[in-house]
């Protein structure tokens, strides 16, 4: 049974942010004496009301001592580096670190489908508690999803579901964490900023599946090859899937139709033509879901049915609107140029791409390569515009059709005067917001607003 023993233990939090903000206060509903802290100043941190009634102190503008305030543990938010100071301090003295993700899995009664890889948790999340609804599962999504799993596990049955998106972030910190069922999607280079090496990346995500047992399920894309090696490290039961080839037990795409293979057989479960999200990529994340739930005993016909009703989810090959015959596509969720280059393979149509923002350290080579056969112009905006023009002039793409833009405003615009009717303008940055926009989401909000004001224009 897992039970927190927080009862008047100091704890401090590393960040104000939603994760912050939701281990504080379920940290102080355990009665643990909780200090919030975060660098920026106490009057910027947007602390709610009911913090003081529940004792919760705020320390604004840095970080406390850890020794000279006692602190027995310390939790940190997932945006929050281990490099920063009271982590450090923590390691070097002993203390206790974790995070949000920990914090929700030790509170919960209910089983957690944990779901992680660079690209498409978010619609795999999404799609995995579309299945459990339509199963009757009574699934609470969350994690790095919509609202911190913290706030909401504590009231949950043991007869009901987490589904819990998950990042490399979160699982830096989890120590007991243990999935009834792990689904790693596929490794590619991203947070290298923050992780330094791909063998580091790759070492954090395996932490998914590591304290799992003989009855536990591990869902691993088949056709990466990053991920084979982790087979055989998996201490549970190991289904794979692939769009290249038959697998042994799991889900396969045969060019038409998705088929699960396990020890009763082959069954064909839908043809894509049937599902409303599109792309390979979208087909690898439904059969990942699929191979999931099936593997949990849910009926064919039950999981069938949500693969059908499914919708594409908001940000991620979102369509936006259609204007002058021009169709826009908002993946502002495409935070990494692996998850561009399957946004721009997934359409047969010529294409304007939005593309820029922060890099997190990626290499733009491959992107540009892709862009070069299939992108008829780009318009470029953010800190790394300089980074993905060099990459394109280097794999020989013409100048003129590279546009660079100060404001994000002005890119739906410019989108539309190259762009002719048939055409898709597809928003897929390949890059984080954070340069000019607090989340992906905010990024992706205005982009359909801007897509509304054109299609206004254009009625005038």
């Amino acid at each position: 049974m897992k039970e927190l023993q927080l009862k008047n233990n100091k704890v401090l939090v590393v960040g104000a942010g939603k994760s912050g903000l939701a281990a504080a206060r379920a940290l102080a509903n355990k009665g643990a004496q909780v200090t919030l802290c975060d660098t920026k100043p106490r009057e910027a941190m947007n602390v709610p009301e009911d913090f003081a009634e529940r004792g919760i102190e705020i320390y604004g503008g840095g970080y406390p001592e850890l020794l000279e305030h006692a602190f027995q543990e310390v939790v940190m938010s997932p945006g929050v580096p281990l490099t920063v100071a009271p982590a450090q301090s923590a390691l070097e003295e002993g203390i206790k670190i974790t995070g949000e993700l920990e914090l929700a899995f030790q509170i919960s009664k209910a089983p957690f489908i944990a779901i992680t890889g660079t690209n498409g948790k978010t619609t795999t999340t999404s799609l995995m508690g579309a299945i459990l609804e339509e199963a009757g599962w009574d699934p609470l999504v969350g994690g790095n999803i919509g609202s911190p799993l913290v706030e909401e596990v504590e009231s949950l049955s043991a007869h009901q579901w987490v589904v819990a998106e998950v990042s490399s972030f979160q699982l830096e910190t989890v120590q007991r964490f243990h999935p009834k069922v792990a689904m790693i999607l596929n490794i590619t280079p991203d947070h290298l900023d923050r992780h330094g090496t791909m063998e580091e990346y790759s070492a954090i995500k395996r932490r998914i599946y590591a304290k799992q047992g003989a009855d536990d399920i591990t869902v691993l894309n088949g056709d990466d090859p990053l991920l084979k090696p982790f087979i055989s490290s998996c201490p549970g039961q190991v289904y794979t899937f692939s769009t290249k080839g038959i697998v042994e037990r799991g889900a396969f795409f045969d060019g038409e139709q998705i088929c699960f293979v396990s020890s009763a057989g082959t069954l064909s479960l839908l043809k894509v033509k049937d599902m409303q999200i599109r792309g390979l990529h979208n087909i690898e994340n439904a059969m990942a879901a699929s191979t999931a739930a099936l593997a949990l005993g849910i009926a064919p016909a039950t999981v069938i049915e949500a693969l059908k009703k499914f919708r594409p989810v908001e940000h991620r090959m979102e369509p936006a609107g259609v204007v002058a015959d021009v169709t826009y596509v908002n993946d502002s969720k495409g935070t990494n140029p692996d998850a561009a280059i399957k946004a721009i393979e997934s359409y047969e149509q010529p294409i304007v791409l939005i593309a820029g923002g922060k890099n997190k350290g990626s290499d733009f080579s491959q992107l540009a390569e892709v862009i070069s056969k299939k992108v008829k112009a780009v318009i470029l905006v953010g800190e790394a515009t300089s980074a993905i023009k060099k990459a394109l002039l280097a794999q020989g793409y013409n100048d003129d059709a590279i546009v660079e833009v100060q404001d994000f405003a002005k890119t739906v615009q410019k989108s539309a005067e190259f762009a002719e009717p048939g055409d898709v303008v597809l928003l897929s940055p390949a890059c984080a917001s954070w340069d000019m926009f607090p989340s992906y989401e905010v990024r992706g909000r205005l982009f359909k607003s801007l897509v509304q004001e054109l299609k206004a224009e254009k009625n005038l």
